[in-house]
């Protein structure tokens, strides 16, 4: 039997990083007034690491006194400690550090070949750090393009965008997006959003793009020749990406008429053909863009659903979706719409179908919801009784586009999973015995039945009320 001794190895290991006077490379780190030298030893980096075992090697490495003396003026100091410590002990909790320290790892990593590092810091941006890569898309977007393998970073951060993108499309930071990273987000088939509004942040991004123009001149009824000529310029890549089959006849007429000279004349005439006749475009021949796993909802903002269908799925809410996670979330029942009356939900949600059920409470940001594989059995029943679901949980958000705060309770008593009452006096449904349930527009939680996670115990007074029919695609 083979025994292991990786901690000693370890500590040892680190004992030579810090402390070990045999060192052979002097590497001058940073520039300006941020710079450090560090010791290290040739042999180490370079079984390490490529890139050191290459550069290390070089017959053009400058050496003094058969020291190696090396720089690397495009990585600071804190990163390239990291690094160190990776190299060296195998070990670095990137909890202690900032987030664009650990942004600048990742390129550093990339550059020095360090694989399992860089991978690491990828998994790491994604799982752990989502709030703050949500709040710096446009950051982390051209950090992982610049870096072309960095495909989980830039897989993740389309699907954010492409999941809900009207606050980062009308960002303040949108204008000034690089135009390869603009080109492959259009391209992208699933941008779950109207077309015209899509149309309408092209046109301002192209208008702060283009010289002559910008917020100085972006009144179009004051453009001359020039600055149309201009604009078609910067947007003729584009053009061709916007979905026009997708565009009413009324927005066609206000939101695109006018801008007719920036567009190419054949993709023009198609156009107008398609709004006059019906006839299909030839020329701009991409489908409708797909509205995957997209929600209808006045209570939740689209990106929560990925965390709503991973919990259906029994999985962690923060997993990435598989391409083969496609539902649909048919609304059938809004109370701000159909009235909330308690035979019409009912009736709506008579089916042994799976449903979500959204609830928004009054004075309060937390969002409620419900979910039931086995749906919801007759009113008409002559009496009340329990529905039995290993698969039903109760959740809430702290606020409609909050995917941090998120709780789940799921379903331990499986055999009182669901309480279907039979009296139509007695308001919509209720989830275990005490656990979640509506009586008289108001909304109670206890606990019961279900694990007791949500913590937030009482009544609360509804001011709207969704549900859908969950469908598997």
């Amino acid at each position: 039997m083979t025994s292991i001794f990786h901690s000693g190895l370890s500590k040892d290991f680190s004992l030579l990083l810090n402390d070990a006077d045999d060192f052979n490379v002097i590497i001058h780190v940073g520039e300006n007034n941020n710079t450090k030298e560090f010791r290290a030893h040739s042999v180490i980096l370079r079984a390490r690491s490529p890139y050191f075992k290459g550069a290390l090697s070089s017959d053009w490495v400058t050496k003094k006194d058969g020291m190696i003396l090396y720089n690397k003026p495009n990585i600071t100091p804190i990163v390239f400690d990291m690094i160190l410590k990776y190299i060296y002990i195998g070990e670095l909790n990137l909890e202690e550090y900032l987030d664009r320290d650990i942004l600048e790892l990742l390129i550093a990593s990339d550059e020095l070949l360090v694989e399992e590092l860089f991978e690491h810091v990828q998994d790491y941006l994604i799982k752990k750090q989502t709030t703050w890569i949500q709040e710096n898309l446009n950051l982390a977007l051209q950090i992982a393009f610049k870096i072309t393998r960095c495909k989980k970073l830039q897989d993740y951060c389309l699907e954010s965008i492409c999941a809900d993108p009207q606050p980062f499309i009308t960002s303040e930071n949108f204008p000034s997006l690089e135009k390869d990273i603009l080109y492959i987000l259009l391209k992208q088939d699933d941008l779950h959003t109207d077309e015209i509004f899509i149309w309408d942040c092209l046109i301002k991004w192209g208008i702060e793009q283009t010289p002559g123009l910008g917020s100085m001149n972006s009144d179009r009824t004051k453009w001359n020749n020039e600055n149309h000529e201009a604009l078609k310029k910067t947007l003729d890549q584009f053009i061709p990406l916007i979905r026009f089959v997708d565009i009413s006849p009324a927005e066609y007429f206000d939101k695109i008429r006018p801008y007719k000279t920036i567009i190419p004349n054949h993709i023009y005439e198609e156009i107008e053909e398609f709004y006059f006749k019906g006839t299909l475009p030839k020329t701009t021949t991409l489908p409708p863009r797909i509205k995957k796993n997209h929600i209808d909802s006045n209570i939740i903002r689209p990106k929560l659903i990925s965390i709503i269908i991973n919990w259906i799925n029994k999985r962690d809410a923060k997993v990435s979706l598989d391409k083969n996670d496609l539902y649909k979330f048919n609304l059938i029942y809004r109370g701000s719409r159909d009235g909330i009356r308690r035979n019409l939900f009912k009736s709506r949600c008579n089916s042994q179908e799976s449903i979500l059920v959204l609830v928004k409470c009054k004075n309060l940001q937390k969002i409620f919801g419900v979910y039931t594989p086995v749906g919801f059995c007759s009113y008409l029943a002559s009496f009340s009784y329990y529905i039995s679901s290993s698969g039903s949980f109760i959740f809430s958000f702290e606020k409609n586009d909050d995917n941090q705060n998120m709780k789940i309770s799921r379903v331990i008593s499986y055999n009182y999973a669901i309480f279907n009452n039979s009296r139509i006096s007695e308001y919509e449904f209720s989830f275990g015995r005490e656990d979640l349930y509506i009586r008289d527009d108001n909304l109670c939680i206890g606990n019961s039945d279900y694990e007791d996670n949500l913590n937030c115990g009482g009544t609360y007074v509804i001011e709207e009320i969704e549900a859908f029919k969950v469908v598997k695609q």
